[in-house]
């Protein structure tokens, strides 16, 4: 990471040494300035308008616009109370870390993106819902909480004024589920992660029925810089007409696996580069681009631009922006059943095709990589492709699930072919 400068709005004022910023760290560069100016000079529509006119997306997977999501709050004397802002913390999806850097680098910032968030919907409550297994995260951001109620920057009348806000640490048990925003509203409050019905809306009627807002980790450190240095700013870091940059990751078999902050638009090979290529001997064969419940795209994709608009034209989603890598030693077959297997016993078991399907695809590709496959189980796994595609189930956790499924039987149906054929697998 870079040395603390502004030129990275995430990344930037990450120090090199692994430890967080203190507050005082935080405010030397510039920290909570939006926050004293927001509450000192805008209005709660002007900090949405501001955010709407950068062109700010969910950072989460979905890259819905922020600003917009905030606009469907009600607002005004008439607006029921409480109001609450909610952040997903609970990143689980394979292949991402990168909430986990920026919650552990600088957690300040994402106190002041909560902040300014609620200060817009004008919220009396906020929660950061925070994966069990960051530990590390939960003591930093413990520590910098302290450090903002005791600067006034939290609680009662924040900075002297009428505006008040509560900001809390919830630890989840881990579900993945709990990355569908009506599902870890349901955890919040101590039932079952299962999905709601929509509508209404979280908007409307969220956490204990009130107007509630979701925001990710990476989209709420996103909102300071936007307040602070406006939105022409932010849409200029970016080479597409998605505004701002991106935390982009790289795992599998890289030189140098990692997670950087480039802007929007950066090719799947620029990042590539970055992690510094294929491991020696090995050569490019798929790439999942944004975590694992995206499509496979090829080696031919190096030059896709990473972005929400560009990504989706070639057959996949950019999702949270963490590509993972399969080389030519590494079998498809097993890669996909080792996903297989997490998305099965991470359903909820809300809708019967989620629960009972995606065990069932888990078994007919596992049977296949050990080589007790038969003719016709690529049909079976085609057809539950399609059946749990989007728009089948009750959310979007087995689309998400079936995404490298489907497009793995098409880009490797050689090596699908190959297992069945040969009652083995090559690669063991």
């Amino acid at each position: 990471m870079s040395d603390p400068t502004h030129d990275l709005p995430l990344t930037g004022a990450i120090k090199t040494d692994g430890t967080p910023l203190s507050l005082r760290e935080y405010e030397a560069i510039g920290g909570y300035a939006a926050v004293r100016a927001a509450l000192s000079g805008l209005a709660p529509a002007d900090v949405t308008a501001r955010v709407k006119d950068a062109g700010l997306r969910g950072r989460g997977g979905a890259g819905f616009p922020t600003g917009i999501k905030w606009a469907l709050v009600p607002m005004g004397d008439d607006a029921p109370h409480p109001k609450y802002l909610v952040v997903n913390a609970d990143e689980m999806e394979p292949g991402t870390f990168k909430d986990r850097l920026l919650l552990e680098g600088n957690p300040h910032q994402l106190i002041e993106g909560v902040i300014l968030a609620a200060y817009a919907i004008q919220a009396d409550i906020a929660y950061i819902f925070l994966r069990g297994e960051y530990t590390v995260a939960e003591d930093r951001l413990h520590h910098a909480l302290h450090e903002a109620y005791e600067a006034g920057y939290l609680g009662r009348h924040i900075l002297g004024g009428p505006w008040s806000l509560g900001l809390h640490l919830h630890m989840s048990i881990g579900r993945y589920i709990c990355g569908e925003e009506t599902a870890l509203l349901n955890a919040l409050e101590g039932k079952r992660a299962t999905p709601r019905t929509k509508p209404p809306f979280p908007q409307i009627s969220g956490l204990w029925g009130k107007p509630t807002i979701v925001n990710n980790v990476e989209t709420l450190c996103n909102v300071p810089p936007i307040v602070a240095r406006g939105a022409e700013w932010f849409k200029g870091l970016s080479r597409t007409p998605n505004g701002g940059t991106k935390m982009f990751g790289v795992s599998g078999k890289a030189k140098r696996p990692g997670l950087w902050e480039r802007p929007l638009g950066t090719t799947i090979g620029e990042i590539l580069d970055l992690a510094g290529g294929m491991r020696d001997g090995l050569t490019l064969r798929g790439i999942i681009p944004g975590g694992a419940s995206t499509d496979f795209l090829g080696p031919e994709h190096l030059d896709v631009q990473m972005d929400f608009d560009t990504v989706p034209k070639v057959g996949s989603r950019m999702g949270t922006g963490t590509m993972i890598l399969l080389d030519d030693r590494t079998c498809p077959v097993g890669m996909v059943h080792n996903l297989m297997q997490f998305f099965a016993q991470e359903s909820c078991g809300w809708c019967t095709p989620c629960r009972d399907g995606l065990p069932w695809v888990q078994k007919v590709v596992g049977a296949i990589e050990a080589g007790q496959g038969r003719e016709d189980d690529l049909d079976v796994l085609r057809r539950h492709a399609r059946l749990l595609g989007p728009g089948l189930t009750f959310c979007a956790l087995a689309p998400g699930a079936t995404a490298p499924l489907g497009s793995a039987l098409v880009r490797f149906k050689d090596d699908f072919e190959r297992h069945i054929r040969d009652q083995r697998c090559a690669w063991n």
